[in-house]
């Protein structure tokens, strides 16, 4: 597994975080479980092991700068602060032995904890 440096890390204007479609078919999963017009919110906050953290909570509302991510019936709200820190990001869901998780891929990551929870850049 190959680092990114910041100097590798996408420029500003660098294509928005995607969902792809695994990630897509579970966010539909967990949300039909939900109150009609819930929406994922996928966020990163300071803290965790690697000094940045993805966070993910259930919302009822968006709010106008939100970037919207609608796919198969899934909708992934990502704030214009987060957005910053996963610009280029693409929003997985894996299950293997170890698990099934929501893994971010990150290009903007220097490193990443062992569970892939947290990250730094």
């Amino acid at each position: 597994m190959s680092e990114t440096t910041l100097m590798d890390a996408p420029p500003v204007n660098a294509p928005p975080v995607s969902l792809t479609a695994r990630a897509a078919q579970r966010v539909g999963e967990i949300l039909k479980r939900e109150a009609v017009g819930t929406m994922l919110r996928v966020s990163v906050e300071g803290g965790g092991c690697s000094g940045f953290q993805y966070k993910f909570d259930m919302e009822q509302t968006r709010a106008d700068d939100d970037l919207v991510l609608a796919r198969d019936g899934a909708t992934v709200l990502v704030d214009p602060v987060s957005q910053q820190y996963l610009a280029g990001a693409e929003i997985d869901f894996v299950d293997d032995l170890i698990g099934a998780a929501f893994k971010i891929n990150n290009p903007n990551a220097t490193a990443s904890c062992g569970c892939g929870t947290s990250f730094s850049l």
